[in-house]
């Protein structure tokens, strides 16, 4: 830094990354004004006004000279309201208004209000891990929803009034946040009555991270199975939770539940646009299948989706990320989530109840069902038919399995799964009835089963394969290395109405 030049540290959200910025700062003599280059959007050109009105209500002197902001690299599109406290810090700092000390040691991220206050801006949690990685003292504006990350310096910065004794007289830190507020009871699978095999389907699927739909008609509980997922899978692991508070912080949405442990839940409406559920828009966001990393996407009402919008779930499904490609480059998000689905048997909802009768034509029957078919459906291992339960059951409250129950079975499934791969890692895998479905280890009296299954049922090699996924599931719960015979037919029941 020198007289009449200064450079700042400080960043803008790229997706849900926090790309590093350099703010360099420039007087020279001429007409004054400030002038931007760097590839500033219009959020970023609007922050010279806001720079110049908190300035001088701030009591500060707006330099009577020509200052030239750079926004370093200059290559990539710069954008948000986050770069006016550095801008405003850059200003100041080159006509010598504040003292240079400790502006080399801060990142400086905040948006500033017309008298001077810093306001906090969206993805303080990707700045957070920018500055750990920098090296850097993230310096922001005061945030309720404050989130401290480890291995990270932090500080608020209440007004820019207080730079005048210098950056590390005027940082306060961050108070210790108060014990995690206490959260609603939570669901329990308990409170669902008459479902039994529809609970163990659910811990199936937790248990072998598979993709669960559920068929029945209205009122019979699939929204209330679903709802209760989140409570039998395990805990997040760290990595997972800090990848989710990212994309929340980025996004604006509440983190409350994710500090106190809680997966995600995301339940998106069948009108969401494309760039809603998968991410996109400009600038370019996470949709609900990131906002779901780590937890859970139901899709309720499923055959009410559009095909086109369903059929972008395939490659996130299969790769635990999506890419979007703009003009400006590629972006990647990360969706690592169980997917569940819910839907009608037909546009009434009550084909094949046993007590009342379905009004729709069969011509309307086979145009719904036709939008539970196509390449995403054969990406759903398991298809439920959920019956309405005996009132007389739900009268009486009965309680049938509880999410403990459903949680150790998952934690049991997904131990041994790990223990097996690990153990099985070298072993040469022994042939069964195709060479690709070998790592399922199917038994003898197993395979011999699956080949009438197959036969029977005009299975395709998807189908099949799917049907052997599921039962290595089940055989994990059960402890078993190898798929038996037990194991294949309880797959088979999970199979839904689907015809292969």
């Amino acid at each position: 830094m020198s007289g009449g030049f200064v450079a700042i540290h400080a960043a803008f959200l790229r997706g849900v990354e926090a790309l590093p910025v350099t703010v360099e700062v420039s007087l020279a003599g001429g007409i004054p004004s400030i002038h931007l280059a760097g590839q500033p959007d219009l959020s970023v050109n609007e922050g010279r006004l806001r720079v110049r009105n908190a300035l001088r209500s701030a009591g500060y002197e707006m330099p009577r000279q020509s200052i030239v902001v750079n926004l370093a690299p200059g290559d990539v599109r710069k954008s948000g309201s986050g770069l006016d406290l550095p801008m405003a810090v850059g200003i100041l700092a080159a006509s010598g208004q504040i003292p240079l000390n400790g502006l080399d040691g801060a990142l400086f991220v905040g948006e500033l209000a017309l008298d001077g206050a810093v306001s906090p801006v969206r993805g303080e949690v990707a700045y957070q891990l920018l500055a750990r990685e920098s090296d850097l003292t993230l310096v922001g504006a005061w945030s309720s929803e404050h989130v401290s990350l480890e291995g990270v310096r932090t500080g608020y910065l209440s007004s820019i009034s207080r730079l005048r004794a210098g950056v590390a007289a005027a940082v306060a830190p961050f108070p210790e946040r108060d014990e995690t507020p206490l959260r609603p009871t939570p669901l329990d699978f308990a409170d669902v009555v008459g479902q039994e095999v529809a609970k163990r389907a659910c811990a199936i699927a937790a248990a072998g991270e598979l993709g669960l739909l559920m068929v029945g008609a209205p009122g019979s509980g699939k929204t209330m199975l679903a709802r209760r997922m989140t409570t039998i899978l395990p805990p997040l692991d760290e990595e997972l939770k800090q990848e989710a508070l990212c994309i929340y912080s980025v996004v604006g949405e509440p983190i409350e539940g994710l500090l106190a442990g809680e997966r995600p839940f995301r339940s998106p409406h069948h009108s969401t646009s494309s760039a809603g559920l998968i991410g996109g828009g400009r600038p370019v966001r996470p949709g609900e299948v990131s906002l779901a990393h780590g937890g859970v996407l139901f899709l309720d009402e499923l055959a009410e989706f559009p095909t086109n919008v369903l059929q972008m779930l395939r490659q996130p499904i299969e790769e635990g990320h999506v890419r979007i490609v703009r003009a400006d480059g590629l972006y990647t998000f990360p969706c690592a989530f169980q997917l569940l689905a819910a839907s009608n048997p037909c546009p009434c909802g009550y084909l094949g109840d046993a007590e009342v009768s379905c009004t729709c034509s069969a011509t309307a029957i086979e145009r719904y069902q036709a939008r539970l078919a196509g390449p995403l459906i054969d990406r759903i291992d398991i298809v439920m038919d959920i019956a309405r339960p005996d009132p007389d059951l739900i009268l009486r409250g009965e309680e049938g399995l509880t999410s403990s129950d459903l949680a150790a079975m998952v934690e049991r499934g997904r131990a041994f799964r790990s223990w097996r791969r690990a153990r099985e890692g070298d072993v040469e895998a022994e042939r069964v009835l195709d060479p690709a479905l070998a790592d399922y280890r199917l038994d003898d009296e197993a395979s011999d089963l699956a080949l009438s299954i197959a036969r029977a049922s005009h299975l395709t090699g998807r189908g099949l394969a799917r049907l052997c996924k599921v039962a290595r599931a089940i055989a994990d719960i059960d402890e078993s290395e190898r798929i038996g015979r037990s194991h294949l037919l309880e797959a088979s029941i999970y199979r839904g109405r689907r015809a292969a």
